[in-house]
């Protein structure tokens, strides 16, 4: 009797809360959906396997994965993938919604999430074999629950033209170009495709706590594709996803099928090895801490293209209105891209670490993606294609530098460095020239800046000594007689003897005119309301000067700098001392925490944590190895959960309810800071920073 009181009690229970009946419907309403943009940049999670057979990456939010990419690491492939979990009455709640926590170990990330009587698991991989990723999704509460799956495409880095439909069991999307497939196992008990914001899953469910319509196909369009597992947190508490990708419907739904084979755990076990695989061939440095370390080295290598090589973007995000103004970040948006200047701080820092290979692989791609007239484009896909057009000389002058670190003496790279160091040489623009820069290191300003005229310095002298090697003497002679003037004459350029932050001579961000103790005016962009006197503006890239060998770290100047930008950009926060990038800088979140935009409310660029690194690299030199390990310790305590470093930390202005020193919204991870921590790493345990060209040291240090 009381077997059959408690199955009677159980069966009632299943009635209460199940979901409103599932129609069949036709088309679905609302096309072409709305277009919301990408999800924050704040990434927990960047990840793909090892081998080159996987080309597919994928990123954690706060809650749920966030953008995928496939086939390449410029384009990204979806917009989202989320859970949803309801009772079917009370309450609906998508993981996103809910407070969750990221785990992480070798790029394979657990996400555990609480609801209102449920705890998730969801364990995320790809597979080493082929394009899919795959997800692991366990739910455990009290009461049998309903959940689902979403799924947002962006196929081809745009969503508007996908188009997508249920085959058989599964969820299929394509666009012509590309194709992606969803399936489970157990395999979905029902699946829908609508319209962004009008007849998607997630409208229903969070409408009516079920879905009351199923849409079998929607397109062309902003889609949104939903899928119904037969998890209940009670009796069945365990699914997993396949979301694999290919050049068309059928490749995509071939590799999911094929992923659905395998067990999870020996999926993810062949994902963990790989990585393994790829640290024991490096080395680790007694100074840093090994998850935060390791971390940066992996979070490095899964940045490079499978099917370019050596092409490594700056990020797998896109902060602000790069994400959601379309018409400012068209496809792709700038952070999905290779820049010359990044790349060479990835490089530098896989040279430290002992990837030899990986380093010169940047090479390759830099001798690739020269421009006829010697130039590196400002920054282009990992294909290869220009994608802004700036001219900046630092780009210019740090592959050259890059070349002499690895010792390259082929043709093909000697040849790339002598156009390189000839088009810095010879270039002139509105009525300047050389080492005058179109834009200088944070792309928004021409003039004479310190920091680029230190890089394109330590470039003629690297390329002197490259050519010099390949037996033309005269030439070598020509490029040091350059590189020497230029660094007597970059006070002259670049140091105020009259401006308003000291009595002292001090280095400027940058000068307009090279006439430094001009106050000539400039807007500095960003959202910033008026016009600065040149003489106000301080930056910390000056210290370029001394990482790079042109100055000393007891200079006079470069240490009453020093005094002065610690004054005016730096912070002290409980994680350690980082300093905003220049004087008035609006490249960052409004008061309240809102977004970047261009031409928007006022907004306030926050505090950086790579700055912390290349002080501690200055400190070293300046013989001050324990301040050196002090930025060290504070870079690793701006890692989120999933140990990403940001590209920005709040300030002592930050919004309620954020702390300073915590990552903002910023792009996370930046691979640039994940390179910083590592070189900051190895340099500490060489005594000295271990991208320092000892050439250019040589000639003007001793």
């Amino acid at each position: 009797m009381r077997r059959r009181r408690l199955l009677s009690a159980l069966v009632g229970l299943f009635i209460m809360v199940a979901p409103p009946a599932l129609g069949q419907t036709g088309a679905p309403p609302g096309a072409p959906g709305i277009n919301p943009g990408y999800l924050p940049a704040d990434k927990q999670g960047f990840g793909t396997a090892r081998p080159i057979d996987s080309p597919v990456w994928f990123t954690l939010g706060r809650g749920g994965m966030t953008e995928t990419f496939y086939p390449d690491l410029s384009t990204p492939a979806s917009r989202r993938l989320d859970f949803v979990v309801t009772d079917g009455e009370t309450f609906v709640q998508r993981l996103s919604d809910v407070r969750v926590r990221t785990e992480q170990d070798r790029l394979s990330y657990r996400q555990i999430a609480n609801g209102r009587g449920w705890t998730a698991t969801i364990t995320y991989v790809t597979d080493p074999a082929r394009a899919s990723v795959m997800i692991d999704f366990e739910l455990r509460s009290h009461r049998p629950l309903h959940s689902y799956v979403l799924y947002e495409p962006t196929l081809s880095a745009k969503g508007v033209d996908d188009q997508g439909k249920s085959v058989a069991d599964a969820l299929a999307a394509s666009d012509g170009t590309a194709a992606s497939a969803l399936v489970a196992q157990p395999s979905f008990s029902a699946t829908s495709t609508g319209y962004l914001g009008t007849s998607d899953g997630w409208t229903d469910l969070s409408r009516n706590r079920g879905l009351t319509s199923l849409y079998p196909q929607a397109g062309p369009g902003n889609l949104g594709q939903t899928g119904k597992l037969t998890v209940d947190g009670v009796r069945d508490r365990n699914a997993v996803l396949i979301l694999s990708y290919g050049d068309n419907e059928q490749n995509a739904l071939t590799a999911a099928r094929a992923s659905a084979q395998q067990r999870f755990a020996d999926v993810r076990r062949s994902y963990v090895q790989g990585w393994n695989e790829y640290l024991r061939g490096l080395k680790t440095p007694a100074s840093a801490r090994r998850a935060i370390y390791e971390t940066s080295l992996l979070v490095l290598a899964a940045s490079e293209d499978k099917r370019n090589r050596g092409a490594f973007i700056a990020s797998p995000s896109e902060p602000w209105a790069f994400g959601t103004n379309q018409e400012l970040s068209p496809t792709p948006g700038p952070y999905h891209l290779v820049w010359p200047r990044d790349l060479y701080q990835i490089a530098t820092a896989l040279i430290a670490a002992g990837d030899m290979a990986g380093a010169n692989r940047t090479v390759d791609h830099l001798i690739g993606v020269q421009q006829p007239d010697g130039h590196f484009p400002q920054n282009n896909t990992v294909s290869g294609r220009p994608y802004w057009t700036s001219i900046q000389l630092d780009e210019s002058a740090l592959p050259i530098v890059l070349a002499w670190q690895l010792d390259r003496r082929d043709t093909k790279t000697v040849a790339m460095v002598r156009r390189a160091a000839d088009f810095i040489i010879g270039y002139e623009q509105d009525g300047f020239s050389a080492p005058w820069s179109q834009q200088e290191r944070w792309e928004n300003q021409s003039g004479y800046s310190p920091g680029t005229i230190a890089a394109t310095i330590a470039g003629l002298v690297c390329a002197a000594d490259m050519v010099e090697r390949s037996g033309d003497a005269a030439t070598a002679q020509r490029y040091r007689s350059i590189a020497d003037d230029w660094a007597a004459r970059v006070e002259s350029w670049t140091v105020t003897t009259n401006g308003p932050h000291s009595s002292q001579p001090y280095y400027l961000r940058l000068t307009k005119d090279g006439q430094p103790n001009q106050g000539t005016a400039y807007n500095p962009g960003d959202n910033y309301p008026g016009t600065v006197d040149q003489r106000t503006q301080v930056d910390p890239s000056f210290l370029e000067l001394v990482r790079l060998g042109v100055k000393s770290p007891q200079d006079a100047t470069i240490r009453n700098t020093i005094a002065v930008v610690d004054r005016v950009l730096g912070e002290n926060t409980s994680t350690g001392q980082f300093w905003h990038r220049f004087t008035n800088d609006g490249y960052g979140e409004r008061t309240d925490g809102g977004p970047w935009d261009i031409g928007g409310a006022r907004t306030y660029g926050r505090l950086w944590p790579i700055f912390a690194g290349e002080r501690g690299e200055y400190e070293l030199l300046a013989g001050k190895a324990h301040a050196a390990k002090a930025r060290l310790h504070a870079m690793a305590a701006t890692a989120n959960d999933g140990m990403m470093l940001p590209e920005q930390v709040w300030d002592r202005e930050a919004p309620s309810g954020k702390r300073p020193g915590t990552p903002t919204t910023s792009a996370t991870p930046l691979v640039w800071a994940h390179a910083q921590y590592v070189r900051l790493a190895w340099s500490i345990d060489a005594g000295k920073p271990v991208e320092q060209p000892g050439i250019v040291a040589d000639r003007y240090l001793k």
